[in-house]
């Protein structure tokens, strides 16, 4: 089921006629990437992972980049990364789980379709399987993805425009919910 809760309009005087169509936030597991292909792939437009992105520039993976350069690189990495994209890139744009912590990402989101796609543990767990490519969930992956959602929600509640509802449900069926909502604010 898809919430919608000020919803940007298209206007030239809201922003950049350059922007994506959606950007998808949520936390690992929620079906960012694989929901995103769906939804490009319905809308006719590409997407564009942040974390496939910054693993794409910096030719290693995120967790790599995690262990030899630390978080706090990693994150400079993903700003960079989501401030170009959200510059340049018109189609769906999927950022990692904890890009939107970082304030100047946040704020960047202003005016952008934001949709958080909300996950319960049990359907990341399936999802993921909680393995060793995500960092921050390396130890005690259960407890560590709960103590993410308790302190990223409240950032990914404020920031949504469209919340969907993934529990159960396929790639298919949530883009199909998320491009009919699109066509709605237009």
């Amino acid at each position: 089921m898809v919430t919608t809760s000020g919803m940007p309009s298209a206007s030239a005087a809201d922003g950049p006629a350059t922007r994506p169509v959606a950007v998808l936030i949520g936390p690992p597991g929620s079906g960012k990437t694989v929901v995103g292909r769906a939804l490009a792939e319905l809308l006719g437009v590409a997407l564009r992972d942040t974390d496939e992105a910054v693993e794409q520039a910096q030719q290693r993976s995120i967790s790599d980049i995690f262990v030899e350069d630390g978080e706090a690189r990693f994150r400079e990495l993903e700003r960079q990364e989501v401030a170009a994209s959200l510059a340049t890139h018109t189609g769906v744009l999927s950022l990692g789980g904890g890009a939107v912590m970082e304030p100047a990402t946040a704020e960047a989101l202003a005016g952008h379709t934001v949709v958080f796609l909300q996950v319960g543990i049990a359907d990341a767990a399936k999802r993921v399987g909680f393995d060793r490519s995500r960092p921050l969930l390396m130890m005690n992956p259960r407890a560590q993805w709960v103590r993410l959602m308790d302190a990223r929600r409240p950032t990914y509640e404020r920031l949504a425009t469209l919340r969907v509802d993934t529990a159960g449900r396929t790639p298919q069926d949530i883009a199909a919910e998320i491009a009919e909502a699109l066509g709605e604010q237009q």
